[in-house]
């Protein structure tokens, strides 16, 4: 599927979306079909409160959709939380030095990560998780993800919002 027309379908599916996770069902598919995801969660951020909290996931066995983690901040912050970049990491190595949780996303067959923040009213709101195997997101996905998601992500926070 061409990105254009990845694109039309997403135009199609997010006017029909009427609650949070058909929004981010669409965000998902888009996703799919541009870049390529295995995992695909979305976090929520309350910097007032410190806490992120996953909105979405693609896999709610080994990352459901409910409670709260504290924001740690780190490395991983000052890139995605200050500078407002994507985190981009393409081995489990390189993941295993930011996310506790490494063991778990490489037993899912995951060694890579994007992580693209949303920002929404001048504000850091979320961030669009993907995850696939090492070596995944290259430069030209990266900037594919920046490219063509950015804006469909925006969207789905905003419809997500209410």
């Amino acid at each position: 599927m061409t990105t254009e027309t990845a694109l039309a379908r997403f135009a199609t599916d997010i006017a029909a979306a009427t609650t949070a996770d058909a929004a981010f069902e669409a965000l998902q598919r888009l996703t799919e079909a541009t870049v390529g995801v295995k995992l695909f969660t979305v976090m929520t951020v309350d910097m007032e409160a410190g806490l992120a909290r996953r909105a979405y996931t693609s896999d709610p066995v080994s990352y459901p959709a409910t409670g709260t983690k504290p924001i740690h901040h780190d490395a991983w912050f000052d890139i995605v939380h200050i500078e407002r970049r994507p985190f981009v990491a393409n081995t489990i190595e390189d993941i295993a030095k930011v996310f506790p949780d490494h063991a778990l996303i490489d037993s899912l067959g995951c060694q890579s990560v994007v992580n693209l923040p949303v920002i929404l009213g001048g504000e850091l709101v979320a961030t669009v998780n993907m995850l696939h195997e090492t070596d995944h997101y290259t430069p030209e996905r990266v900037a594919a993800i920046v490219r063509d998601l950015t804006i469909p992500a925006q969207l789905c926070l905003s419809v997500a919002r209410g």
